[in-house]
């Protein structure tokens, strides 16, 4: 352990290099000025301070409040030696960070006891501060992996999902990466980007609750089969609602909202505006456009270029126009998207 001794007499100096060599597994370094102490404490870390009171162009109060601004300087024990008896003078030095005083001149018993006590103070906050060091880094392992394992089970279970009414992963996939554009283009943390990138695959989750029948009817469907139809953005919010994961709260968000329009007149809830949610609103443009661009059993696909007019189109109408205009400045990037190959162009 390494013990800075500052003290501007030399015969002081030479009694505590004497009686700290007598302390096993100890180094000392001994200055008669403190501002060149200070300049070494800058560079090197100390595991003891022990600071004269009275120094010329620096007293004892003022290098350890100097002190006590250095990084990593805030848990070392520090021992002001004086011979001033002066109360204010002792508060003063406690309010700069002193930790122990000794009284001049030093009894070295005293002093060995006081010593090897706050050292052994040292390795036990150092070793304190290494298990809990040991234990963040634990702790964000294991929630990397969760986080890991959490996106894992959403993609397969959206996937699982798609499968059923008919959509392909490409579409999840093309779905979230263009949910994120937009929202990284609205100025969006990268953080919540990131988790309506993973939460926009559950959009549709409530289609679970739809029969069969009405999810892959090829023809268009009657009034009573729309509204069961609709009734999967209202059965998806419940499904997810309630979770303590942040990207399912998101995912029951878009699932409740990312039919509604602009103008009031979407569904389950009617809202309009700002009162949509933004999530909602991102991932309602995105999953209309790669819809349009996707064969259904229903309909055709639309080129590309047509299905972005028609977004652009329903600005202000369907869709929230800030979010259109961002979708619109992203559009070089997401044009490559539907490529012929029909895979992703992107990373995700």
């Amino acid at each position: 352990m390494l013990i800075f001794a500052i003290d501007d007499s030399p015969s002081i100096l030479s009694f505590i290099q004497r009686a700290i060599r007598a302390i096993e597994a100890c180094d000392i370094l001994p200055f008669l000025d403190p501002k060149d102490a200070l300049s070494v404490l800058q560079t090197q870390q100390a595991d003891l301070v022990l600071v004269d009171y009275n120094m010329p162009g620096m007293n004892g109060i003022e290098l350890i409040s100097k002190f006590r601004q250095l990084p990593r300087a805030k848990e070392v024990p520090v021992i002001m030696l004086t011979s001033e008896t002066d109360p204010a003078i002792k508060l003063a030095a406690i309010e700069a960070g002193a930790t122990e005083f000794l009284t001049k001149p030093i009894d070295q018993a005293e002093f060995s006891i006081r010593v090897r006590n706050l050292l052994a103070l040292r390795l036990a906050q150092q070793a304190l501060a290494n298990h809990a060091e040991a234990l963040e880094r634990d702790v964000a392992a294991a929630q990397t992996r969760i986080a890991a394992q959490e996106k894992e089970i959403i993609w397969r279970l959206s996937k699982a999902m798609a499968c059923r009414d008919g959509e392909t992963a490409l579409h999840l996939e093309r779905v979230a990466v263009i949910a994120r554009m937009i929202a990284e283009e609205l100025g969006i943390d990268s953080a919540t980007c990131e988790k309506i990138y993973l939460a926009s695959p559950l959009h549709d989750v409530g289609k679970i609750g739809v029969s069969d029948a009405i999810l892959l009817k090829a023809g268009p469907l009657d009034a009573g089969e729309m509204d069961q139809m609709r009734a999967h953005a209202t059965l998806g919010a419940e499904i997810l609602e309630g979770s303590e994961s942040a990207i399912i709260r998101i995912a029951s968000t878009i699932a409740g909202s990312h039919h509604e329009k602009w103008d009031g007149t979407g569904y389950p809830k009617r809202l309009s505006g700002d009162a949509i949610p933004l999530e909602g609103r991102i991932v309602a443009i995105a999953d209309v456009f790669d819809a349009l661009c996707s064969e259904r059993p229903y309909k055709k696909a639309w080129p590309v270029d047509e299905a972005h007019r028609e977004i652009l189109k329903c600005s202000g109408a369907h869709f929230d126009p800030a979010c259109v205009a961002a979708f619109d400045r992203k559009w070089h990037l997401i044009r490559p998207l539907y490529a012929k190959t029909n895979t992703l162009e992107t990373a995700a």
